[in-house]
């Protein structure tokens, strides 16, 4: 069996290296789409723009105009007294947020030392809602302190942002991306690899010979979890070097955990092929079962923000193991004892999931 695999395990890695797409699309197509989607998944608000309705017409009305402007972070584009053509705006998506300041809003800081403000949001996209809010929140904060004469607020708070320090969103996101594309390359080659043979008529073939199955889906699960694990090794570089993202602890446990995920990513892979009779069908069913993964693996939106029973179920999806381990290694320094739970999943997803495929496959192929 050994001597068998050897030969086979040769004939699909020429089989790889002669197919200038194939390399492409395993080594070149990853790594770039680290790069872009990596700068376009942000939830970082670069500028918002902003309707001003000014009833006030004051020194103070203006100024606070202007501070928000000078942040960078708002664009005024319309000043006016009509808060109908503000709604009108906000609702055809020229303007992002409307900032309505009552009359006596000068008189009111002057005199009471106290002024209301109204601050009118497009929450269609609520999380950018929430950042922009928080901006202006922060702006107008250090506008009401300085124009209170310096006086200490009743009650200052402190902030600190620990593992991220600089809440820069590339540290959060980078290896996240990273996780969904060593998992797309796992699972979506291994169903195409095997499925190809299907419609070459080369597997019946395979099946005739005296080649074991356990030798022939060894020789073909093999050289994608060697290409996978290059591909994780190449996105590390990346996201140490291009984008700054720390590694402060092992990386060697990020590669212990990606060689056991690739385990599980691969199983998925040689079902589908089970079940999908072209390249096209493996298609549609690998990427309908990533999009499942994929928005209950915590890339987008927090697992603990789900309803209790999807947070349940998300904790059978071994992407989201993987992907707390990777953060939690390279954002907090966590070792083996700290990600160990993670690790205990993934192999128990991995020991399931290979052998469910591996007897279904053979099912199918009897």
């Amino acid at each position: 069996m050994l001597r068998a695999l050897r030969f086979l395990l040769v004939k699909e890695f020429l089989q790889i290296r002669r197919d200038p797409v194939i390399l492409r699309l395993l080594l070149v197509m990853p790594l770039l789409q680290l790069i872009v989607l990596s700068n376009a998944a942000t939830f970082e608000v670069q500028s918002a723009r902003l309707y001003v309705v000014d009833h006030d017409r004051s020194p103070a009305s203006r100024e606070v105009v202007q501070r928000l402007a000078a942040s960078g972070r708002f664009v005024p584009v319309e000043v006016s007294a009509s808060m109908a053509a503000a709604d009108d705006a906000l609702l055809d998506r020229s303007t992002d947020a409307i900032l309505a300041i009552p009359a006596g809003f000068d008189r009111d800081l002057t005199r009471e030392r106290r002024g209301t403000l109204q601050l009118v949001l497009n929450a269609e996209d609520g999380s950018a809602a929430g950042v922009t809010q928080a901006y202006a929140g922060e702006i107008l904060q250090r506008y009401a302190q300085q124009r209170g004469g310096g006086r200490a607020p009743v009650i200052e708070i402190s902030r600190r942002g620990w593992y991220n320090p600089a809440l820069d969103y590339r540290d959060y996101m980078v290896p996240g991306i990273l996780v969904h594309l060593v998992t797309i390359v796992g699972t979506l080659m291994t169903a195409l690899n095997i499925v190809r043979e299907k419609e070459a008529g080369t597997l019946d073939q395979l099946n005739v010979t005296p080649v074991s199955r356990t030798a022939f889906i060894a020789s073909k699960l093999i050289p994608l979890w060697c290409i996978g694990m290059v591909e994780l090794a190449g996105g590390l570089i990346v996201a140490r070097f291009l984008f700054g993202v720390p590694m402060l602890g092992n990386p060697a446990i990020i590669f212990l955990a990606g060689g056991i995920y690739l385990i599980a990513a691969l199983g998925i892979g040689l079902w589908v092929s089970t079940v999908a009779e072209t390249q096209q069908q493996a298609v549609f069913v690998t990427f309908a079962m990533l999009l499942i993964y994929l928005l209950m693996s915590g890339l987008f939106t927090p697992v603990r923000g789900m309803p209790p029973w999807v947070q349940w179920i998300a904790q059978a999806n071994p992407m989201l193991h993987f992907m707390q381990v990777v953060r939690s290694v390279m954002l907090k320094g966590a070792g083996l004892a700290d990600v160990a739970r993670q690790l205990v999943v993934l192999c128990l997803a991995g020991a399931v999931v290979l052998t469910a495929s591996v007897r279904s496959y053979r099912k199918q192929a009897s």
